[in-house]
C-alpha cells in the first residue's frame, strides 16, 4: 500500500475519465440540438457520424495510446534523444494518415451512410452531408489526442487532464450550443471541427510550455 502512488496513479489518469464520462454528455447535447433543429432524422444521422467517428478516433486513440509506454520507458531511462525521435515520428505518421483518411471518408461518404440509410433518400443527403462535414476534425483530432496521451505517458496528469477538459467538457460543449446559432444546421456538424481548433491551440501551447522539460522537440 502506498498512498502517494495510487494518488499519482489517479491523477495521471484522470485525462481518460474525463475523456469517457464528456462523451456521453456531449452525445446528450448533441442529440438535443439535433431534435431542436431538424428532428429524429438528425438523431439518426448523428447515430452513423459516431460510428465512422468512433473509427478513425479509435485508430488515433490506438496508436497513441500503444506507443504511451515507450515514452515512459525513455522518460525513466532519460533518453530523450529517443523521446524526440518517437515525437516527431508520431507526429509524421498520424498527420498524414489523418489527411489520408479524411480523404477517403470525404470521397466515401455517400457509401458509408447507405449501408444504413439507403431506405430514404433525404436521410440518405442527410447523412452524407453530416459525414462529409464532420470529417474535418479528424484533420485536427489526433493531434489533440495524441498530445494528451502523450503527457500521461510522460506522467503528467495535470497538463493531460487539462487538455483533455478544454477539448471536451469546455470546447466542444461551447460550440455543440453556440455554432449551430450561428450557421444553422451545418453549424452542428462543424461544431466539432471548431472545437478541434481550439483545443489544438491549448495543445500547442502545453507543447511549448514543457518542451524544456521533457525534451521532445
Amino acid at each position: 500500500w502506498n498512498s502517494f502512488t495510487i494518488k499519482k496513479t489517479a491523477a495521471n489518469g484522470f485525462a481518460d475519465f474525463i475523456n469517457n464520462a464528456s462523451a456521453s454528455l456531449i452525445g446528450i447535447v448533441f442529440n438535443m440540438v439535433l431534435m431542436q433543429r431538424i428532428g429524429s432524422d438528425g438523431v439518426v444521422a448523428y447515430g452513423i457520424v459516431m460510428y465512422v467517428n468512433y473509427i478513425a478516433t479509435g485508430i488515433f486513440m490506438g496508436y497513441s495510446v500503444g506507443i504511451a509506454p515507450v515514452y515512459g520507458y525513455n522518460l525513466g531511462s532519460e533518453n530523450h534523444a529517443e523521446i524526440k525521435n518517437l515525437f516527431k515520428k508520431s507526429m509524421t505518421i498520424l498527420a498524414s494518415f489523418a489527411v489520408v483518411l479524411t480523404l477517403l471518408i470525404k470521397i466515401f461518404a455517400g457509401g458509408l451512410a447507405s449501408i444504413f440509410v439507403s431506405y430514404d433518400e433525404g436521410l440518405m443527403e442527410l447523412t452524407t452531408n453530416a459525414i462529409r462535414l464532420y470529417s474535418w476534425s479528424f484533420l485536427l483530432c489526433w493531434f489533440n489526442i495524441f498530445t494528451a496521451a502523450m503527457f500521461v505517458a510522460l506522467n503528467n496528469g495535470l497538463v493531460s487532464s487539462t487538455l483533455s477538459f478544454t477539448r471536451t467538457l469546455v470546447f466542444q460543449m461551447l460550440s455543440v450550443i453556440l455554432l449551430p446559432m450561428i450557421a444553422g444546421t451545418n453549424g452542428i456538424w462543424l461544431s466539432i471541427t471548431v472545437a478541434e481548433m481550439l483545443a489544438a491551440a491549448v495543445s500547442l501551447t502545453a507543447l511549448a510550455k514543457n518542451r524544456k522539460k521533457y525534451k521532445y522537440v
